[in-house]
């Protein structure tokens, strides 16, 4: 029963403004074991940025990890990251399928 794991995850938003850079924050996430999955999108992102509309290439990446690990997720991709001000959002799983939210806790 997914409850059992209610809020014990969490998938972390982020862009990158290209591949290499998205595969830095990647690697070292996944190697920190701070990650058990991360998805990369191909997005283009419309904003405002120093009072102009702004249209730019990026890289979405879906960290799956737990929410005990965030700061560090956080840390981790500020440390990295190239833009002054990164996306970096965390939306917390309230629920999934068991096998997937166990295999989340312990990947291997």
């Amino acid at each position: 029963m997914y409850n059992t794991f209610m809020n014990e995850f969490a998938i972390v938003i982020t862009t990158c403004k290209d591949g290499p850079e998205a595969q830095l924050i990647i690697d070292a996430l996944l190697e920190q074991r701070l990650a058990a999955c991360v998805q990369t999108l191909t997005i283009k992102s419309h904003y405002i940025w120093d009072g102009d509309v702004q249209r730019s290439d990026e890289i979405m990446l879906l960290i799956k990890g737990k929410t005990e690990n965030y700061e560090k997720i956080e840390k981790t991709i500020l440390n990295l990251h190239s833009y002054e001000v990164p996306e970096i959002l965390r939306i917390p799983i309230e629920g999934g399928f068991d096998r997937y939210l166990k295999w989340l806790s312990d990947p291997r």
